[in-house]
């Protein structure tokens, strides 16, 4: 089936790119135990990182296109759901099915479950094509977001191929990656987001206490892999590091919630933030009301626009923990 991509406005200040897309579906169940489960009412949503952050930027009234490959009837679906909610973007045809993710609420428990499966293998041609495409949809934007997992035949240095690209553009690139893709970090990176344990992944240490964090997040700053450092902290908040300052972010309380999709709410809502000309402190703090708001939706459903706007009159000032050099 033929899905016509949704003209993406002539000067998106914000690109996404999305190199793994998935069709996202969320059911429940009472109970997780074999051998069969009886799910009950099924939600579809277009997902992947740069997906999900084009998705809510979209909602916070930024100016965003989404860049992907897809392929076969799950890339369709894709598609098809992204022209309903009337997200910009442009696709690169692969010869693979796109992915399916499935998130498993238990009703008992509360508890969440999660099955990502990896994807289709991209060949060289493909991966080159959606390099042309981010570089035609890129050309006169303020940001691009490169967000997500590398699919199988994706070298892990495809991100530096993103980054030059943005340096010849002018655009700032914004990562959010895990993996291979995270574990060989490129120069050229305005802000490079990241939980603790991805930290951890690309440092290769521990990393128990928060001033090891802030020493691994100003390491990175150090050796140019990006300016400004965000570590996620799930429940307890973020921290960012900066060529001079670090600074602690506290979460806003929230009950309970699926967090399916909380941190590329946040770089969204920072990404839309810094379009906007806010400082990057002011930035972080709509961000993180962004990911609060993610535990007020099902499964992978976006966040409102006036939940986000209630809880960032709610967030507190950053706390300036240290200064460098």
């Amino acid at each position: 089936m033929e899905i016509p991509a949704r003209p993406a406005r002539s000067r998106a200040q914000i690109v996404t790119l999305t190199m793994n897309p998935a069709l996202d579906i969320t059911t429940s169940v009472g109970t997780v135990r074999p051998p069969k489960l009886r799910c009950e009412t099924t939600r579809y949503d277009p997902g992947g990182g740069g997906i999900n952050v084009a998705r809510v930027a979209h909602v916070l009234g930024g100016s965003v296109s989404a860049v992907f490959p897809v392929g076969g009837p799950t890339g369709d679906l894709v598609m098809s759901l992204l022209n309903d909610a009337r997200v910009p973007f442009r696709h690169v045809d692969i010869t693979e099915a796109t992915r399916e993710s499935l998130t498993v609420n238990e009703k008992s428990t509360g508890q969440q479950y999660r099955f990502v499966l990896p994807g289709p293998r991209l060949t060289f041609t493909e991966q080159a094509r959606c390099l042309d495409q981010l570089r035609m949809t890129a050309e006169s934007a303020e940001f691009v977001v490169a967000s997500g997992s590398l699919p199988t035949g994706v070298l892990p240095d495809y991100y530096q191929r993103v980054a030059d690209i943005c340096l010849r553009l002018g655009a700032r690139l914004i990562l959010d990656t895990s993996g291979g893709g995270l574990q060989h970090p490129c120069s050229g990176v305005y802000l490079l987001k990241a939980s603790v344990r991805e930290l951890r992944e690309c440092v290769g240490l521990p990393l128990a206490t928060e001033s090891e964090q802030f020493a691994a997040a100003h390491e990175l700053i150090e050796n140019d892999c990006a300016q400004v450092v965000l570590v996620s902290l799930g429940r307890d908040g973020a921290l960012l590091a900066t060529q001079r300052a670090s600074h602690r972010f506290s979460a806003i309380s929230m009950r309970g919630g699926s967090g399916v999709g909380a941190g590329d709410a946040m770089v969204a809502a920072i990404t839309v933030g810094l379009s906007r000309g806010w400082p990057l402190l002011k930035s972080v703090q709509l961000g993180i009301a962004a990911g609060t708001a993610m535990l007020m939706t099902p499964g992978t459903a976006v966040c409102n626009r006036a939940d986000v706007e209630k809880l960032f009159a709610l967030s507190a000032e950053p706390s300036d923990v240290t200064r460098c050099g």
